[in-house]
This record gives structure tokens, sequence and C-alpha cells, in this order.
């Protein structure tokens, strides 16, 4: 049960440990063996009024977050990946943007992946109307992706044209299955090593975001067909449902900040 805030609580702001606990419970965090420090990575303002939600962590989202006025950054692929780094360079230069602006830096990567209302695959699942939806992809022993059937079966081109329509990123497309999609795996970002689960699992066709060398045989060895959408592209619903969910909740208004990788 999540928390909603207290009626003291004006609409439009927030106390960030309240938000920060609301976020908790709501995204599962303690679900997932994530290493990448999902929660609260930086410590600024202890009142939310704005928020600013993008993918990725860098100077300049950081930059951007705080120059519109936001008082929380919320990203999906944040500052720590399991080590720690020294506080030089590029990753000094991001906490210190972060703090001298006083803006909070909050993460969610795998818990923002697998979440049944917001998460990435949902979104994407939501708008190719996939019915019958169910956990797909594994990802050590959690199923974050879904796999479900397509209300008609289409063309792989028609059906990479539309997913194109939906990302705004050009698809790269391997085809390695039927010609026609119907059975369809979703696992946004790095879910190229799925093929082998998603021919175990009779599904003709995976959609994922970038492709990896090791994986490439797999598509035309185990007879699926794989879309790649772009790992930011299929990343970007997550973060932003999200915000809007805080709009609901909190009545805090935010923005998205986009800044393609191309990747």
């Amino acid at each position: 049960m999540t928390e909603s805030p207290s009626p003291q609580t004006p609409r439009g702001e927030v106390d960030r440990d309240t938000l920060v606990r609301w976020l908790g419970e709501y995204l599962n965090l303690g679900a997932y063996p994530d290493p990448s420090l999902n929660g609260l990575q930086i410590e600024g303002t202890p009142v939310i009024r704005r928020v600013a939600a993008s993918v990725d962590t860098s100077v300049r989202t950081l930059q951007d977050a705080a120059d519109n006025g936001a008082d929380l950054l919320l990203v999906h692929h944040g500052l720590f990946w399991g080590r720690p780094l020294a506080l030089t360079g590029p990753h000094g230069r991001r906490v210190r943007t972060a703090l001298m602006a006083d803006l909070n830096l909050y993460a969610a990567h795998i818990p923002l992946d697998a979440h049944p209302e917001v998460g990435n695959n949902a979104m994407i699942a939501r708008a190719l109307s996939l019915q019958n939806a169910r956990p797909f992809g594994d990802w050590q022993g959690h199923k974050i992706g879904l796999a479900g059937e397509l209300p008609f079966a289409q063309s792989l081109q028609d059906f990479a044209d539309r997913v194109q329509k939906l990302t705004g990123e050009i698809c790269l497309v391997h085809g390695g299955g039927l010609p026609q999609v119907q059975r369809l795996g979703i696992v946004s970002g790095g879910g190229a090593g799925a093929v082998a689960e998603a021919a175990a699992a009779g599904l003709d066709t995976l959609l994922t975001g970038e492709p990896e060398h090791k994986h490439f045989h797999d598509a035309f060895e185990y007879g699926v067909n794989v879309v790649f959408a772009g790992h930011y592209e299929t990343e970007v619903f997550g973060v932003r449902a999200l915000a809007a969910r805080l709009e609901q909740e909190f009545g805090l208004p935010w923005q998205f900040l986009h800044h393609p990788t191309g990747l």
C-alpha cells in the first residue's frame, strides 16, 4: 500500500523523504537483485515541487533539470553500477552539478523495466495492444518483460514500421523467423539474449532495444524474428509514465528531458 500525501501537505509539493518512501514501495525496489543502486542517489532540497525525467544521467541532463527548475530528476540509468567510483572527471562533474543545484537524483533501473503499471515493457505492451500478457524475459531469476499475442497477425515489415512510429527510431530487423508476426515477446533495453527463451515459449518475434554481436546468429538459428528499436527509445516509456504517476498522486508538474543516444 503506497503512502499518499498527508492532508496538511498542499497539492503540488511533497516532502522529499515522503516521496522517496512512496517510490520505494510503489516500485518494489527490494524485489530485484539490481546492482545499480536504485532509489535516491543524490540528496538535494527537502521539498519537491517540480520533477524532471530522463533516461540517462549526464552533466547535460542534470544541468537541464536544474535550469528548468526541477527539484528532482527521475532517471532510468543512474550514476552507480555496483562498484565505487572516485568523484573525479565526468563522474565528479555529474555529482557536483547536482549538488550545486540542490537537485535530488532518483534512479529506478530493473524495477522500472519490470513494473506492471508504469514499466517500460508494460507501457510498450499497452501501446501495441498486446493481449494475454504474461511474464517473460528472465533476469537473474526474475521475469522483467512481457509476452503475449498481437490482436492480429501482420507482416514483419508492417510490425517494424508500427514500432518505428511508436518510438521514432528506425528499427534494425533480423528476420530469422516466420514472415508474419503475432506471438510477441518484449524486453526493453538490452534484451538481445532473450531469443532462446522466446523460441522455447513459442514466440515468433522478440522486440528489444539494442543488438549484441554475440547473439547475432541466435535469431536465425532459433527461428525467431528480432526487432531492435533502440536501447534509449525503448526505455523512455517508464520514466515518463512514472513522472505522470507522481503528478497524479502528488500534483507535481513534470517534464521529460529528451536526449537520445541513437543506440
